[in-house]
This record gives structure tokens, C-alpha cells and sequence, in this order.
């Protein structure tokens, strides 16, 4: 089985996630995509961050697709760091192929994750492209460190069962959607009423 891993903090979840994910699932030849839905970002500040539980629930009514499952598996665990949750999975389940699915934007301040090489030498990893990261994502520290390991985009659908290090930039549709612009409109809302 194929899976793609899509982590973060959705805080909110919107249509541009999903687009992603539908985007993965068909092009990388997925049978399904987890989102992890992270307690908090290390790298992010959490004062606008919504409980873990509303996220997960918002994830759940937004992305019902028979093939896409949402958790929050991660806080039960006490995992703060992606390593720590894709070590888990990797050694937990090893009959499945998994690729981490990140955001172009993702990739551009990939090597600030902890851990961020063993990430890359764990798994195969789908970067889709984003508004403002498309040129700088191909040229960040993580993309010219594995820069020999990046497969064409035309061999996108043999990524999951690749040897990592092994990643693929897919261009395609993009959404303009951003969670941190919906929660700033919705601050703004508030302040108007």
C-alpha cells in the first residue's frame, strides 16, 4: 500500500489542502493520504493556534474523500517533531510505502526542521508547488543537498516505492488559499463586529 503523509498544523484547514492531497493521490499513484494534524509547529508561534481537536474535526468534515484519513495521532503520542512521527510510523507499520507530502513553502525552510536529513533519508518526499515558493523551493538548502536524489517529474508515480533519499517538485494547480491570510481575515471580522 501507498500512502502519503500530509503533516502540519491546518490551523485552518482549507480547499488548497485538499487540492494537494487530490493532486498526490493521482499523480504519485497513492492508495490513500494521511493527514497528520500536529499539535504545534516548533517553528511557528501558537498564540492563534486552535485546539487540536477542533482542527481535527474541521480536517474531517472539509476533506471527506473515501480515500483520505485525518488524524491527530501525534499529541496521543507525544510527538513533537515530523521525525519522531514518521520513525514511529515507518517502524510500526513497514509493509506500507510512505512518502511525506510538504508544501513548496515546506521545503523552502525544510532545513530548520529537527532532524531534517534523517527525514529525508527515511522516506521518499512529494513537494507540490505554492504561490512565492516556486523558484526559491528548487533552489533552498534541503533541494541542493538532495539535489542529485530529485526523480522528474514524469517518473512521479514511482516515487513511494523508491529508496530514499528520494523527492519529486511537482508543479500543477495552485491555490492561493493560506491559513495564516483566513486567520488573519477572520481576526479582522472580529475586530469589525
Amino acid at each position: 500500500m501507498k500512502i502519503g503523509l500530509f503533516g502540519g498544523s491546518f490551523n485552518p484547514i482549507h480547499d488548497g489542502h485538499l487540492l494537494v492531497a487530490e493532486q498526490c493521490l493521482q499523480r504519485l499513484g497513492l492508495d490513500a493520504v494521511w493527514f497528520l494534524v500536529s499539535p504545534g509547529n516548533p517553528l511557528k508561534n501558537h498564540d492563534e493556534l486552535a485546539p487540536l481537536r477542533d482542527r481535527v474535526e474541521d480536517a474531517r468534515a472539509l476533506l471527506d474523500h473515501p480515500r483520505i484519513k485525518v488524524t491527530g495521532f501525534e499529541a496521543a503520542h507525544g510527538f513533537r517533531y515530523t521525525y519522531d512521527t514518521l520513525k514511529f510510523l515507518t517502524q510500526t507499520l513497514p509493509d506500507r510505502n510512505f512518502v511525506w507530502i510538504m508544501g513548496a513553502d515546506n521545503m523552502v525552510s525544510f532545513h530548520k526542521w529537527d532532524r531534517w536529513r534523517e527525514i529525508a533519508n527515511m522516506l521518499p518526499m512529494a513537494v507540490y508547488v505554492r504561490p512565492g515558493s516556486s523558484r526559491k523551493a528548487p533552489g533552498s538548502l534541503a533541494a541542493t543537498a538532495f539535489a542529485r536524489y530529485r526523480l522528474d517529474e514524469d517518473d512521479a508515480p514511482l516515487l513511494a516505492t523508491c529508496e530514499p533519499p528520494a523527492w519529486v517538485y511537482l508543479h500543477g494547480i495552485m491555490s492561493g488559499l493560506s491559513s495564516s491570510v483566513i486567520r488573519a481575515q477572520r481576526k479582522d471580522a472580529k475586530i469589525a463586529k
